[in-house]
C-alpha cells in the first residue's frame, strides 16, 4: 500500500500541478483537501478538477463558523491589528487550515502534508509550525522550498508540467494579482504593487469593494449589538457571526470601506507591499472599539493595547497553537465580560463615522465629564492631584537651578 500525502489544495494552478508532482516524484497516494474559510466561488469545479490531476480522494472542509467564533473574534477582542493596518485575514485562517490538514491526515492515516506556499513568504512559516504543533510526526513537504525536484518557476511551466501529464485545465499564462480570499478579507500581491512607487489600479484591482471615489453620495446608518464583546445582531436582526461579517462585507464594500495599501515587514526579513479590502472587518473592529472606550478603564485599556499588539505578532508569525497566544486571549476574555451594548455608526466614502455608544456597562458619567461640579468630583482637589503628580518635574527642575547656581 502506497504511503499517503494529504495536500492542501485550493484548485488554483499551483496546487494542481503539485498533485502529478508527488506522484510522479514520490509516488504518494494523494489525498486533496479544501478548507473553505469562505472563499465562495473559487470552489467551484474542485471534485473533477482534483481527480483529473490525478488524487484519489478530495475533501472540502467547510470551517466558515468555526473560523469566525475561534479566530476571527479572538483577533477583533484583542484588536490585534499587524504594524497599525493588517487585520491577520490570511495570518488567522492559516493555523485553523493546517488543523484540518492534520484532521484529515490523521483519519485517512497519511504520513505527510504537502502545502504550495512559497520559500519566501509567511504562509509556509505559519502552515509548519501548525503541524509540528499538532502533529510532530507528520512529514511537511513544501515544494517550492524543494528547488532541486521542483523545478517549476512560471505559470507557464506549471502548464506545460501538466499538458505532459493529460491535464488539460482551463488556466492560461496571463498574469494576475496573486490573491488570497476568505470570508474576512481578500489580499492583492504582484503586478503594479511590486514597486511602491506605483499607484494601485484600484478599478482592476478591487473584489469585495469599489473606491471611496465611486461609493455613493449618501450615507448609511448600521447599528450593531454586542454582547460579551460578540456582535449579535446588525440592524436590529438577530444572526450568527459569519451572516453579521458577510452582511458588513457587502455594506463596507459598497462604500468604500477597509481599503488598506501597505508595506509590510515579513517574518522572514523581507518587505513586501500588499493591498488589503477588509470592508466588514474594519467596521466590526472599528464598532468593537467604540463599545471599549466607554467599558474599560484606563489601566485595563491601556495594558490590552498592549496585548493586542503582542498577539497581532503572535498570529502573523503563525505562533497561533502556542501558551503565549492561549495567556493573551485568557486576558483579553477576561476585558470582555461587560462588553455589553449597542454601537451605531455611519458609512460614508471610506469612512466609518460615530453616530451614538450605549452599554449598561458604560464607566462615562455626564455629571462628571460635564462643567459643573458633581458631588463626587471637587475642583480644588486638583490641585493637590496635580502637585504630586508633577512632584518629580518639580524636583528636577530644583536640583537643575541649585546646580546651575554653583
Amino acid at each position: 500500500m502506497k504511503e499517503r500525502v494529504v495536500l492542501a489544495y485550493s484548485g488554483g494552478l499551483d496546487t494542481t500541478a503539485i498533485i502529478p508532482w508527488l506522484k510522479e516524484n514520490f509516488d504518494y497516494d494523494v489525498i486533496c483537501c479544501c478548507i473553505d474559510c469562505g472563499q465562495g466561488n473559487e470552489l467551484d469545479g474542485l471534485e473533477e478538477r482534483a481527480k483529473l490531476s490525478g488524487a484519489s480522494k478530495l475533501y472540502i472542509e467547510n470551517v466558515i463558523d468555526e473560523f469566525c467564533e475561534d479566530y476571527i473574534m479572538p483577533c477583533v477582542q484583542a484588536g490585534a491589528v499587524y504594524e497599525n493596518k493588517y487585520l491577520l485575514g490570511t495570518a488567522m485562517a492559516r493555523p485553523l487550515i493546517a488543523k484540518k490538514l492534520v484532521e484529515v491526515a490523521r483519519k485517512e492515516g497519511a504520513t505527510a502534508i504537502c502545502h504550495g506556499a512559497t520559500g519566501k513568504g509567511n504562509d509556509q512559516i505559519r502552515f509548519d509550525l501548525g503541524v509540528k504543533a499538532l502533529a510532530p510526526d507528520l512529514k511537511i513537504i513544501a515544494p517550492w522550498r524543494m528547488t532541486d525536484v521542483w523545478t517549476m518557476q512560471s505559470r507557464e511551466d506549471e502548464i506545460e508540467y501538466c499538458q505532459q501529464h493529460g491535464i488539460d485545465l482551463p488556466f492560461d499564462a496571463s498574469s494576475s494579482y496573486s490573491r488570497d480570499r476568505n470570508l474576512w478579507h481578500i489580499s492583492h500581491e504582484g503586478l503594479e504593487l511590486e514597486d511602491p512607487a506605483n499607484e494601485p489600479n484600484l478599478d482592476d484591482l478591487l473584489v469585495l469593494s469599489v473606491s471611496p471615489q465611486k461609493a455613493p453620495d449618501e450615507e448609511e446608518l448600521v447599528t450593531l449589538t454586542f454582547e460579551k464583546g460578540v456582535p449579535t445582531s446588525i440592524n436590529g436582526k438577530e444572526i450568527k457571526v459569519s451572516e453579521i461579517i458577510t452582511k458588513l462585507n457587502e455594506l463596507g464594500g459598497k462604500h468604500g470601506v477597509g481599503i488598506v495599501d501597505i508595506v509590510e515587514n515579513r517574518v522572514v526579513g523581507m518587505k513586501s507591499r500588499g493591498v488589503y479590502e477588509t470592508p466588514g472587518g474594519t467596521i466590526l473592529m472599528e464598532a468593537h472599539q467604540q463599545l471599549e472606550e466607554l467599558i474599560l478603564d484606563r489601566a485595563v485599556y491601556e495594558v490590552k493595547l498592549d496585548m493586542g499588539n503582542k498577539l497581532a505578532q503572535v498570529v502573523y508569525e503563525g505562533k497561533w497553537f502556542t501558551p503565549l497566544r492561549e495567556a493573551i486571549q485568557a486576558f483579553v476574555t477576561s476585558t470582555e465580560e461587560y462588553m455589553t451594548g449597542e454601537v451605531k455608526f455611519k458609512l460614508y466614502k471610506g469612512n466609518i463615522m460615530k453616530a451614538g455608544t450605549t452599554s449598561p456597562y458604560s464607566l462615562y458619567s455626564e455629571s462628571l465629564a460635564s462643567f459643573t461640579t458633581g458631588d463626587l468630583y471637587d475642583h480644588h482637589d486638583a490641585e493637590g492631584f496635580i502637585t504630586l503628580f508633577g512632584l518629580p518635574l518639580t524636583v528636577r527642575a530644583m536640583k537643575m537651578a541649585e546646580k546651575d547656581n554653583k
